[in-house]
Order: C-alpha cells, then sequence, then structure tokens
C-alpha cells in the first residue's frame, strides 16, 4: 500500500503575522502587510517602486537561544531556522536545548530519531543581504583582505537548510530547491517524495527568502515589474483586478511538519490535511513571462488531480499565485479553466499575496499554510483590493471579505520565472480515503 503523508505543523513567519494564530487571524482582517520602505545609505527617488511588506522588528533570538554563530547568518536562514521552531512545536514536538561548546547551542527533537527526519527548503534566491554585503566589502577593499571566511558558506543557497538542520540537530536529507517564485511548491513536491518512498518519517519543508534588498529590488524596478503606487501602498498589491500595476515584494518564511501517516498517527498528532497529489512542468517559453496559452500550467493541476484520483468536480477551493502583474493574472485564469473546465467557475478562488505581497520563494510555503488553515477551519480567506475585476479575470477570486465554506479538497498554484510551475493537492484528511 501507498505511504500517506500528512501535515501536522505549521510555522508562518510572514509580513502580517508571526505564527499560526496571528497569521490567521490577518487572512480573515484582510489585513495588507505593504507600506513604504526606505534602504538605509540609498537615494529612493532611483526606485520608482518604494512599496514592499517587510517584518518589521524581527529577531531570531526572540525564537531561539543566542548562538554566537549568529552573526554570520543572513535574514532568510534566520526566517527558516524560525519559522521551523514554531512548525516543530505546533506539531507537538519538544525541543531540548543542548550546549556543544561555549557559545553554540543546539536543539534535539525529543524522542525522535535524528535520521528519520530530513529538511527539503524552497529559496529563489539566497542569502542576499550577506551577498551585497561581502561584495560592498570586496570592492571597498580592492580585494578579499576584509572578507569574512564565513561570508561565502552562509552566502550560498545550501547554507539555508543546513543551518536549519544544525539549529535542531536534524540528519536526513539537507538540501534546496531553487525555482524563483514556484520554490517552496516544489519544495514540498521533493519532500513528499521522501515519505513516499520511505527514506524519511518526517519532513521539515516549504521555503524562505528576504529579497527585499537594494540589489533585487533594483533589479525588479527595472523589468518595471512592481507596483508603484506608492501613494496608497496598503492597496497596490491588487490581484485580478483591471487596476493592478505590478506585485509587491514581501519576505518571510513558511515552513510545515510533512509526516507519514502512521508515525503521526501512532503519536497522536493533529492533522491539518493530507497532501494527496501533485503537478510540477515547464512551459519552455521565457525567461519570465508566462506563457499566454497556459497548457503546462493546466498540466500541472490536471496532474495533481490525477495523482490525487480527484475530478475537477471535486475541487472546493484553489490557492491562485495570483501576483497581481498584468501578465499572470489572465494567464493563470485562462489556465484554471483549462484545468478544470465548466467546473472552473463553481470553485472559490483567492490569493495570499493580495496582503502578504510576493515573497518568492517563500511564497509556496505560507500559501499552503493558509489553504491547510482554511480546510481547518471552513472559512476562506479573501482576495484584497480586488475592487474592478479584469474582463480577462472572470472567475470567482471571494473578493474583499472572507466567505464560509466546506473546503475537502484544493488545489495550491505557484509558478515561477522561465516558466515553472508546481501545484499541490490538499485535502482534508479522510482515515478511509
Amino acid at each position: 500500500m501507498q505511504k500517506r503523508a500528512v501535515i501536522t505543523g505549521l510555522g508562518p513567519i510572514t509580513p502580517i503575522g508571526i505564527g499560526k494564530k496571528a497569521y490567521w487571524e490577518s487572512l480573515m482582517e484582510g489585513k495588507s502587510g505593504a507600506k513604504n520602505i526606505q534602504f538605509e545609505g540609498w537615494e529612493m527617488d532611483q526606485y520608482p517602486c518604494q512599496v514592499a511588506c517587510p517584518i518589521d522588528g524581527f529577531s531570531l533570538t526572540d525564537y531561539l537561544h543566542r548562538n554566537k554563530d549568529f552573526r554570520y547568518l543572513g535574514r532568510t536562514s534566520e526566517f527558516a531556522m524560525a519559522a521551523t521552531r514554531l512548525a516543530l512545536e505546533d506539531a507537538g514536538f519538544a525541543l531540548d536545548a543542548i550546549e556543544l561548546e561555549k557559545g553554540r547551542r543546539t536543539y534535539v527533537v525529543e524522542g525522535m530519531d535524528p535520521g528519520s527526519m530530513g529538511v527539503i527548503l524552497g529559496i529563489g534566491a539566497q542569502n542576499m543581504d550577506l551577498c551585497e554585503k561581502w561584495y560592498r566589502q570586496f570592492l571597498k577593499h580592492n580585494g578579499p583582505k576584509r572578507v569574512s571566511p564565513f561570508a561565502l558558506p552562509h552566502v550560498q543557497i545550501c547554507s539555508i537548510p543546513v543551518n536549519v538542520t544544525m539549529a535542531f540537530g536534524i540528519k536526513g536529507i539537507a538540501c534546496s530547491v531553487s525555482t524563483a517564485c514556484a520554490s517552496a511548491n516544489h519544495a514540498i513536491i521533493e519532500a513528499y517524495k521522501q515519505i513516499l518512498l520511505g527514506e524519511e518519517k518526517i519532513m521539515v519543508t516549504g521555503g524562505a527568502d528576504a529579497c527585499i534588498t537594494p540589489f533585487v529590488f533594483g533589479g525588479f524596478v527595472s523589468m518595471n515589474a512592481m507596483s508603484k503606487r506608492n501613494d496608497e501602498p496598503e492597496k497596490a498589491s491588487r490581484p485580478f483586478d483591471r487596476d493592478r500595476d505590478g506585485f509587491v515584494m514581501g519576505e518571510g518564511s513558511g515552513i510545515i511538519i510533512l509526516e507519514e501517516l502512521n508515525h503521526a498517527l501512532d503519536r497522536g498528532a493533529h492533522i491539518y490535511c493530507e497532501l494527496s497529489g501533485y503537478g510540477a512542468t515547464s512551459d519552455a517559453y521565457h525567461i519570465a513571462a508566462p506563457d499566454p496559452e497556459p497548457d503546462m500550467q493546466a498540466q500541472a493541476m490536471k496532474d495533481c488531480m490525477t495523482r490525487a484520483q480527484v475530478a475537477p468536480e471535486e475541487i472546493d477551493y484553489i490557492n491562485a499565485h495570483g501576483t497581481s502583474t498584468a501578465l499572470n493574472d489572465p494567464a493563470e485564469t485562462f489556465a484554471i479553466k483549462k484545468a478544470l473546465g465548466n467546473a472552473a467557475k463553481n470553485v472559490a478562488i483567492s490569493s495570499t499575496k493580495s496582503m502578504t505581497g510576493h515573497l518568492i520563494g517563500a511564497s509556496g510555503g505560507i500559501e499552503t499554510i493558509a489553504t491547510a488553515l482554511m480546510i481547518e477551519n471552513g472559512r476562506v480567506h479573501a482576495t484584497i483590493n480586488l475592487e474592478n475585476p479584469d474582463e480577462s479575470c472572470d472567475l470567482f477570486y471571494v473578493p474583499q471579505k472572507p466567505i464560509r465554506k466546506e473546503i475537502g479538497k484544493t488545489i495550491n498554484n505557484s509558478f515561477g520565472f522561465g516558466g515553472q510551475n508546481a501545484s499541490l493537492l490538499l485535502s482534508r484528511y479522510d482515515p478511509q480515503p
């Protein structure tokens, strides 16, 4: 019999709330995390877009004992480590703090074989704050003389899951997946495979990103991809609205605990929902723009329904990629119609990004958490700022206010640069499917 994988822990670090309770309340309130930003030491006049969804006042020491190694960490690693702590505790695991040597501590997941737990995280960029910091230092001193020997190891994408393993004594697989905005969903897919193959019993998965930096922000500005609604930042992210003018960048981490079903049942874990299927495809069309004939976006959704043995008529909700860009929103609408056919008009759809902004590699993680909470609570969060629907976006995108709806089966879409498509099918847990 094929193994089954369920979600037993949620760890959101988001611009609209940290922790499951705060995040859920903000989703139901329709809270926007967008505000005007300023890069220290930079003239903001060169940035036509000055809106983002940052996380203010975050400190890793609010979640983990201070460690001498923390001084070398990038912000993406810090978000991932804090979100993992929240997810493990939400899953009911007790953490024992152990001092390895003076100034260095780790946590051990009580009662768990560290080799039966792995980490696969989606990262859209890397620890970009460190990358930019150390490159400026390199240029300032005309060479590597003042560059820390710890700079390069912590800049790399692979350092982020590695830092999670070291923080919690996890000794199974540890790797990162980088597929731009689809990174977290792809990571969850790979973690799912680890459980189905019997390689691990528990996976720490999802995504993290902290891309609100002068260079990354500037790169998206040069692409004319972000909203310039600087006078109304809280209304800048408006997926599927005819007045949208680009996405709003966010930051944070969404970590879930994905667990083999029998292992979860044996320890009496709370089960939020089941991951029942997935689809992963490529457009092979353009490095940044979605295919206007989004056959492969649709195929990703079809594949996850096929793997889960679910008909289009059974889908109750879709968490849309919904970026608020001119090209993505109509393409995704078209793809949903292609995938679900006549059933598309009966599905509730919403965009978490309307509130959190676009967390790039972390977006699929926090959106999976949002979807799991909606399944559990029987409520669908709204797409805020959807005041005048685009004529080409003519499905039910739950505008402005949340609705009550019993949710059995859902799709969560993430579509990345280069046409990297990843869809997840989450289902209400049924002991006898």
